[in-house]
């Protein structure tokens, strides 16, 4: 089992001590034009997690090919790098580009406007031009996850990535919007039943890995992941508030596992997946 920061959450050039506690650094999804973003405030606390609406601000693919990219193998760890787009062929011309470094294609942002293809499409297109390993990052804004994974998987996916944020909205004191676009990704602790949800229904119709995220806050959130069916785990949100948190959820996963009954956390693996199908017998 993988642990890896979710896309967005961690500047690893910045905060190498922080991005060297991962066993892989997946990067901020990469536009082929440069992008700085939506207009602030792009980014509001809430109740139970967190608003944003940052829109893919990056430098642009020849910059961070030839820039960030080189930067990030100095840290000696494993890349994946986020590819964006707003139609097929901008994914593909990345992907075409990109070596030595597995690929999540980002096919669900809420904050900007998706391309016109479906994932099937924008992953069918990639595949056809790349042989590093692909994974689609998918959107919970789906009623049949299953259907939805078997279309990338299908399409040439060799893993997927789930969930990306929800779109939510927060309110200030005189009722008005707290972020400039209005509509932000909600992410957070309240995000993990959707998560986990959505590992469930995928690990029913495939054996792709998964990489899971959504509210994963503690050892005890990453093992009930790995129980739905997730084969690698990501932290977001919590890397805003602890940057000991990859450390110290390593730790904790390995207790819960322990606590549970289990040698090793990926002994957990699938064991609700299981239940269900017992259960439905």
């Amino acid at each position: 089992m993988l642990l890896v920061n979710a896309s967005g959450c961690l500047d690893a050039l910045t905060a190498p001590e922080v991005a060297t506690q991962f066993d892989a650094f997946v990067t901020k999804t990469v536009t082929p034009e440069p992008r700085a973003g939506n207009p602030p405030v792009r980014i509001a606390e809430t109740d139970f997690g967190m608003l944003n609406a940052i829109g893919l601000a990056n430098p642009g693919r020849d910059a961070f090919l030839s820039e960030t990219l080189p930067k990030l193998r100095t840290l000696g760890l494993p890349l994946w790098v986020s590819v964006g787009g707003f139609a097929a062929h901008e994914y593909a011309e990345t992907c075409a580009r990109l070596e030595d470094v597995t690929i999540e294609l980002n096919l669900s942002c809420p904050n900007v406007d998706e391309a016109p293809e479906s994932a099937a499409e924008i992953v069918r297109a990639c595949r056809e031009v790349t042989d590093n390993p692909l994974y689609a990052k998918v959107s919970p804004h789906t009623w049949d996850m299953g259907e939805t994974v078997r279309a990338v998987e299908e399409a040439g996916a060799d893993g997927v990535s789930m969930v990306n944020t929800l779109r939510g909205v927060a309110l200030d004191a005189r009722l008005r919007t707290t972020l400039a676009r209005g509509v932000g990704g909600y992410s957070g602790p309240a995000l993990k039943p959707v998560a986990l949800a959505s590992v469930l229904a995928a690990r029913r119709v495939t054996a792709l890995p998964i990489v899971a995220m959504g509210g994963v806050q503690s050892g005890r959130d990453a093992l009930e992941l790995i129980a739905c069916g997730a084969t690698h785990v990501a932290l977001g949100t919590v890397l805003f508030a602890d940057v000991d948190a990859p450390s110290r959820v390593r730790d904790e996963l390995v207790e819960e596992a322990h606590r549970a009954g289990f040698e090793r956390p990926e002994d957990a693996f699938a064991v609700a997946v299981d239940s269900v199908a017992k259960s439905a017998n």
